[in-house]
């Protein structure tokens, strides 16, 4: 492979992606996984989550699956992979089988009204009904190749034409439209880590930038629906998907309501480091596997996804405009603490101000994502 850092003025036909501070890798599961699923052309989906599309995989509630995943970059632009990823100096031998075949499918597979992702999926948990809450616990998730790409542009990301706060007369980054960063990765001290040049290296924090289930009933006017009956990958919402949230890494738990018989889990846009905001419009896009145990909770209805991680409760707040996705985040914390922890909505909205830290998760994909992170040890018995 060719240097630590590669930089090249190259346009990449892909979307925009779109755990608290990175740590040592999680370590390894001890027990096989009761499925494995991988990143084949008949097991994936690109760029949108269907309501309707037979299972890949039904397991029972407390099982666990291994889930293979394919980042979009370098599997979804007009050039061959092999050219592509070669200008880099990664050999064939070091692309994924699972890349070519993606590339391969393309030309099949419908675009009006679908994003940029490669999402594998649906995983069915059979039981799960709508009304019901599904329990994503994450327990592995590992690298697939050793190496990822990052994109950066002077009109991308928070700096997009698009992005709302994005004024006429704001000053112009000089940077080059389009300009790829090809960035290794390797193990150091037993530690994951990105090469981001001789001087700097960044510790990797894989995470899924997308969880789903499928969404309830995606309609025009809706963000991300553009067609009727396809939800664009692209927003996040109350299914989950593009929330691009680092908190979501190996040790985590997501939970997320369901709408449709089964479930449908989908899972993809895979990152191996990314910070608060994804500003750039991308984190390290890089090819992860991941381990999950999928267990369905009656009757236990919720309005969006939260999470937690071994140290904190995680709510989230969604919304077009980021000040109202901080007005979410905070009414979700006080629903939470309510609800979870026996206060009133004043103590609890009390507890939210001086207590409970509040975090861009992403800014950059149409919908934009705060997270509360409500810090366990402030509950003596937890």
């Amino acid at each position: 492979m060719l240097g630590l850092l590669v930089v090249g003025a190259v346009s990449l036909l892909i979307g925009a992606c779109t755990p608290g501070e990175p740590t040592a890798p999680a370590a390894q599961t001890t027990a096989a996984p009761d499925h494995v699923v991988s990143s084949r052309p008949e097991t994936v989906v690109w760029g949108w989550y269907p309501i309707d599309r037979d299972p890949v995989l039904t397991v029972e509630s407390g099982e666990t699956v291994r889930i293979d995943t394919l980042t979009h970059a370098g599997a979804t632009q007009n050039e061959d992979p092999e050219t592509y990823l070669g200008a880099y100096g990664v050999a064939r031998g070091e692309i994924l089988p699972d890349v070519f075949d993606f590339w391969a499918s393309r030309e099949d597979r419908p675009r009006e009204g679908r994003s940029g992702h490669i999402i594998t999926g649906p995983v069915a948990i059979a039981g799960a009904e709508p009304g019901d809450m599904l329990e994503i616990e994450i327990l592995e998730l590992a690298t697939r190749v050793p190496y990822g790409i990052n994109n950066t542009s002077a009109g991308g990301g928070v700096f997009s034409g698009g992005y709302p706060g994005v004024r006429e007369d704001d000053p112009v980054l000089d940077i080059p439209r389009g300009t790829r960063h090809f960035i290794e990765t390797t193990v150091i001290d037993g530690r994951e880590v990105a090469l981001f040049s001789p001087q700097i290296q960044v510790p990797l924090g894989p995470f899924m930038g997308i969880m789903a289930v499928a969404p309830k009933n995606p309609t025009v006017g809706q963000p991300g629906v553009t067609v009727a009956g396809i939800q664009g990958s692209r927003p996040p919402g109350p299914f989950g998907g593009n929330m691009d949230v680092k908190d979501l890494a190996a040790g985590s738990t997501l939970y997320l309501p369901v709408f449709h018989p089964g479930a449908l889990f989908y899972v993809g846009d895979p990152h191996s480091a990314q910070g608060d905001g994804e500003v750039s419009g991308t984190a390290i896009e890089q090819s992860l596997s991941g381990v999950f145990r999928f267990t369905v909770h009656k009757g236990q209805t919720i309005a969006g996804p939260r999470a937690e991680t071994p140290t904190h409760y995680v709510v989230m707040g969604i919304d077009l405009d980021l000040d109202r996705a901080l007005t979410n985040a905070v009414r979700a914390t006080v629903s939470f603490l309510v609800s979870e922890k026996g206060l009133t909505p004043a103590e609890a909205l009390s507890l939210a101000s001086i207590g409970v830290d509040y975090h861009i998760g992403e800014a950059v994909d149409l919908t934009q994502v705060v997270t509360g992170r409500i810090p366990k040890h402030l509950f003596l018995n937890d």
